[in-house]
């Protein structure tokens, strides 16, 4: 078991390091970066989340899970506005910190280690509840905390100009309709899937390089960061007992959908405050710092599930 533990933990901390280096010794540019981050974003993303909710099952289980996760993530952004007084003078961005998880960028590369790549679906029954969550609730409050207008509009622009939304809702529509199931039955199977597989492959080693690189510590932070990311892991720990408890009082119990809650409430917050908050300000070296250290938490946190894995 100790061989196997170091053999999925190992290539996270391998690729976050080589991010890390690719960064001090200058081998990546913040031009080259980009581009990495824009084929990440614009092609590998869009794709894993399309096939993920493409051959993902809907009927009543996915709409328990829906439920559950989306108001799961509600309670503990109310938590995150109750408690944003212990990280004075960065109080206005806590409530964001401490709820939703940056499932598509981080999520995915860590559950295909541990549950493989043919289960990316199962996370996706959790991903939709909290991608549901964030383009509504989470991002409407974000810019209405931010001093912006939070328009119906301006959120549903938000969603169709965000390429890897747009592959989830494509995915959606393709898997409700039963084209998923009638691709994965048809004598094309084994062509998309082997197509599927191979673009998709490299996403998520780019994926922890990229973070790997844009992991920053700011040491006159260190006291409001480290509060927002423990008061992260009791808010998000407390959501995944209730969530898991009615979950699995509903449905039954199984161990790849316990595994991919766990991972969502293990997981940062999303990446994305940076993008659509206009005023960060003097917050904007807490929240990158905040980032970084919920980033190692969360592959701190990572090992007991490769362990629980295992078992």
């Amino acid at each position: 078991m100790l061989i196997q533990t170091i053999a999925m933990v190992l290539p996270v901390l391998v690729m976050l390091l080589i991010g890390m280096v690719c960064r001090q010794k200058n081998i990546l540019t913040p031009e080259g970066l980009a581009g990495i981050r824009a084929v990440i974003g614009e092609i590998m993303l869009p794709l894993v989340l399309f096939n993920a909710f493409f051959t993902a099952a809907y009927g009543r289980s996915m709409l328990v899970i829906f439920l559950c996760t989306y108001c799961g993530f509600g309670l503990a952004l109310c938590a995150g506005f109750l408690l944003r007084r212990l990280a004075r003078p960065h109080e206005r961005y806590l409530p964001f910190l401490v709820t939703s998880s940056e499932i598509g960028m981080l999520g995915y590369a860590l559950y295909t280690l541990i549950a493989g790549a043919q289960n990316t679906s199962v996370l996706a029954s959790v991903d939709i509840g909290q991608t549901v969550f964030s383009y509504t609730v989470w991002l409407t409050c974000l810019k209405i905390a931010d001093g912006q207008k939070a328009s119906a509009r301006d959120i549903v622009e938000s969603f169709v100009h965000n390429k890897p939304a747009m592959g989830m809702l494509l995915g959606i529509i393709g898997g409700i309709l039963g084209l998923g199931k009638l691709v994965l039955a048809s004598p094309a199977a084994a062509v998309y899937t082997q197509a599927v597989s191979f673009i998709s492959a490299p996403t998520g080693a780019l994926i922890l390089i990229v973070v790997g690189y844009d992991l920053t510590f700011s040491k006159e932070l260190m006291k409001p960061v480290i509060t927002t990311a423990l008061l992260r892991i009791a808010v998000m720990g407390c959501m995944y007992l209730a969530c898991s408890a009615l979950i699995f009082h509903l449905l039954p119990y199984d161990k790849l959908l316990n595994m991919a809650l766990m991972l969502a409430c293990i997981l940062p917050a999303p990446f994305v405050i940076p993008l659509f908050a206009r005023h960060l300000d003097q917050d904007a070296g807490y929240v990158s710092t905040t980032y970084s250290v919920q980033t190692l938490a969360a592959i701190a946190l990572f090992v007991p599930l490769v362990l629980y894995s295992l078992a």
